[in-house]
């Protein structure tokens, strides 16, 4: 929270070339985790069975059908529909279990502090400082992006106040035994995806959230969802994501500039760590949280060679 105010000062770094890689890489980012859920979950016995593969095509096929056919509300709701239409068929084979619902507590509360009191040790908090910073890079990737679906400028005040806010998810979080908080680029995806676009929409779907934390039996209700189905939601709003970033992208200018070149070696140096996860394997600690990280890798290299090679240009647009 304390460094919010001068992280969003490197706002100015980010034109619209390397925003556009930025949105392109978050899509692509999260295709991995996509398609765990799309050969049925990673601990699956039978990893990539065939009817899991049936249950992402039955997912796929309403969600755009869904899309394409109705309008207005219905169009915003087909990630929903289609995920509805999935789970019921996944029932139908017999690929889901409901079981859980009835074993769920009405009511669970988490004590604060379950672990014990805080005790602060200076070489963790280096290094969760150090992973907190480079998810402010990606939620500065996903701000971006959001920033241009909604056609509503992201400004240095709405960025440090998004870091805040994401700072004081993060101690909340820690306060009631749960990891670190970050803007989840999925988010993004779904509103790519559905188009909504109301800040109270977004707020009706915290208070969802918090009460699936204090209701155990609704969050059993979305746990018994087949990974399969989410799998094959999540690589059409992943993907329109990516797509939000090649338009942004289709607006900057390339001839008699080097752009060409800062998209192509951002974009490829981002593509690594997910490409071969092990690649960085030899490193350790903190250099292998921040290689890991293609969004990271991403936004450095863009910021920087277009510092170095649009240093003459002043406009990269």
């Amino acid at each position: 929270m304390i460094l919010a105010p001068f992280f969003s000062r490197l706002l100015r770094f980010f034109p619209r070339v390397v925003i556009g890689c930025l949105i392109t890489i978050v899509g692509i980012s999260l295709m991995p985790t996509a398609a765990g859920w799309f050969g049925g979950g990673e601990n699956a016995d039978d990893f990539g069975a065939t009817k899991y593969l049936i249950l992402v095509t039955v997912t796929v096929l309403v969600t755009v059908i869904g899309y394409v056919m109705f309008t207005g509300l219905l169009a915003s709701l087909s990630v929903l529909i289609g995920m509805v239409v999935g789970t019921v068929v996944a029932l139908c084979m017999g690929l889901t279990d409901f079981s859980g619902v009835a074993d769920a507590d009405w009511i669970g509360i988490s004590a604060p502090l379950h672990f014990g009191s805080s005790q602060f040790s200076l070489s963790p908090v280096l290094v969760m400082t150090l992973a907190l910073i480079v998810i402010m890079a990606e939620t500065t990737g996903n701000s971006l992006a959001i920033g241009r679906m909604i056609k509503a400028p992201i400004t240095q005040r709405r960025l440090s106040d998004t870091f805040r806010g994401e700072g004081f998810a993060a101690v909340v979080s820690g306060f009631f035994n749960g990891f670190p908080l970050n803007a989840f680029s999925q988010n993004t995806g779904l509103i790519a995806m559905t188009k909504v676009r109301s800040r109270f929409v977004v707020t009706v779907a915290g208070v969802i959230m918090v009460l699936m934390g204090l209701v155990p039996k609704l969050g059993a209700v979305i746990a018994a969802i087949p990974p399969s189905v989410l799998g094959g939601s999540a690589i059409i709003m992943f993907g329109v994501t990516s797509a939000a970033g090649i338009q942004e992208l289709a607006r900057v200018k390339f001839e008699g500039t080097n752009n060409a070149l800062i998209v192509a070696v951002s974009l490829s140096v981002g593509v690594l760590p997910m490409a071969s996860p092990e690649l960085f394997g030899h490193f350790s600690g903190t250099a292998r949280l921040v290689l890991d990280s293609g969004i990271f890798l991403c936004a450095i290299c863009a910021v920087v060679l277009n510092l170095i090679l649009n240093r003459k240009n002043t406009d990269n647009d």
